[in-house]
């Protein structure tokens, strides 16, 4: 249903000005709105009736711990839902987003940019059925649909589920992990696998332009502009319109220059340097960062307002060292696609396999690439041995001991890894191997308990007496 006037919006908040005006304004623009006072009656008006959008506040009666995003994406997670707090907290945030909410609007939002927001969201909604939960054998399935995305293990499996649902929407995506896990990789996937394929994938890497040229290489520029400016420039974001514009390292973006994003993102729409007309683009946004941005917004270092708007969902990619065998796989993958010009190479000794396996990877898929074409470089027989590897994948370099989680030269990732680790691992020393009650130790729940195990590869039944 793409006609405007056609479409029905549930708005629910507790504030009776504000949801007066809301609905209000809304209905002068052609929707036909619904409002109710809390998230008991939401509830009742979406099992009664009908409804295209969901306008919600977070802070409101019947949902103090979000009942109506819970209940509302599980019993109806066709219909997109826009949150709308002047309360806003990174715990509900976060939560939000895990939950898909199609935006995270802060009061007092403009409303420009509320209806803004609602037109892109009904524009871009699919109308589907409600999605179901996939087997791991349909996750498993989708790795055909996703070549370049390379692995087997369950946060892989995670993984490509999450990029065949979010592929067909136009949700800005936030997504971090540790330098050379491929991030880019899974962003270009995304982009291949939605509507915008026939349309630009530009990458914007923040460390590489100058801050005092950020604007011109981002927006364009006229003739004349400013010293050196001999013609009109066309801007990255221009270059991308209708399709996909890649923030690589988005938390090293400026300070001034996130508040100038932000408005690109809420409006679509810039200014060229040097023009005073603006130019509507239609662009969907997936940032990629090592930062840990939460921390980053607590330190005042990157805008709370543009952290929710970019990170509508979050897609954390696990460092390789947490990938099991995954690792074989890729260094598979590698030797296939890097021996044209060793094609009598055709595998790794069963000692290689094992080095790969205990090797930390501080520099993740990169690292590895680089190793197996080093290899190959260097091998002289048609299997990859362990006399063809650098010094740190060497035997006498590999312990079992996982390195301290405050040795010097471990990045942050690795340090908290490794306590986590090693806070586990005691727990489960301490109360010999009985899950539920370290997680109860822990503060939290059991499943909970079990997922921070299999991400650490860690075996209760080994701590049981």
């Amino acid at each position: 249903m793409n006609d405007k006037r056609s479409a029905r919006i549930l708005i629910a908040d507790d504030e009776p000005l504000y949801l007066r005006t809301t609905g209000d304004l809304l209905r002068k623009a052609g929707y036909e709105c619904v409002c109710v006072p809390d998230a008991h009656e939401a509830l009742q008006a979406l099992s009664q009736e009908s409804f295209d959008l969901v306008l919600s506040d977070l802070n409101m009666p019947g949902n103090l711990k979000l009942e109506l995003l819970h209940q509302g994406r599980t019993n109806w997670p066709h219909i997109p839902l826009i949150v709308i707090t002047g309360v806003p907290s990174l715990p509900t945030a976060i939560e939000s987003v895990r939950l898909g909410i199609a935006d995270y609007l802060l009061k007092p939002v403009k409303y420009e940019d509320l209806l803004s927001s609602v037109r892109r969201v009904l524009a871009h909604r699919t109308g589907s059925e409600p999605t179901v939960e996939r087997s791991d054998d349909e996750r498993r399935s989708l790795a055909t649909k996703f070549p370049d995305v390379i692995g087997g293990s369950a946060q892989m499996l995670e993984l490509f589920d999450i990029i065949d649902r979010v592929g067909g929407t136009d949700t800005n995506i936030l997504i971090t992990g540790e330098s050379g896990t491929g991030k880019e990789v899974v962003a270009r996937t995304i982009h291949q696998h939605s509507a915008r394929v026939n349309h630009n994938f530009q990458v914007i890497d923040c460390t590489a332009v100058p801050e005092t040229l950020f604007e011109s290489v981002l927006f364009g520029h006229v003739k004349g502009s400013f010293t050196g400016a001999v013609k009109d420039q066309e801007g990255l974001l221009s270059q991308c319109n209708h399709g996909t514009a890649f923030f690589d390292e988005i938390g090293e973006l400026p300070a001034p220059l996130q508040a100038k994003l932000l408005r690109v993102v809420q409006e679509q729409t810039f200014t060229p340097v040097g023009k005073n007309t603006s130019v509507q683009v239609d662009t969907r946004f997936i940032c990629a960062t090592n930062r840990d941005l939460e921390m980053e917004v607590n330190a005042g270092r990157f805008r709370r307002d543009l952290f929710y708007r970019l990170g509508v969902i979050h897609i954390e990619l696990p460092p390789l060292r947490q990938r099991g065998d995954d690792v074989i796989l890729l260094a598979e993958h590698f030797l296939k696609t890097l021996r044209r010009t060793n094609s009598q190479v055709h595998g790794f000794s069963d000692e290689v396999a094992s080095c790969f396996r205990k090797y930390r990877w501080p520099g993740n898929i990169r690292e590895l690439r680089n190793v197996v074409e080093r290899a190959l470089a260097l091998v002289r027989t048609d299997l990859i041995e362990v006399t063809d590897l650098p010094p740190a994948l060497q035997p006498s370099a590999l312990t079992e001991q996982k390195p301290n989680a405050g040795a010097v030269g471990a990045s942050r990732y690795e340090a908290l890894d490794d306590a986590e680790h090693d806070y586990l691992t005691s727990l489960l020393q301490k109360h010999l191997g009985n899950v539920s009650q370290a997680a109860q130790q822990a503060g939290m729940s059991r499943q909970g308990m079990h997922k921070l195990l299999k991400k650490h590869g860690i075996a209760a039944a080994n701590f049981r007496e």
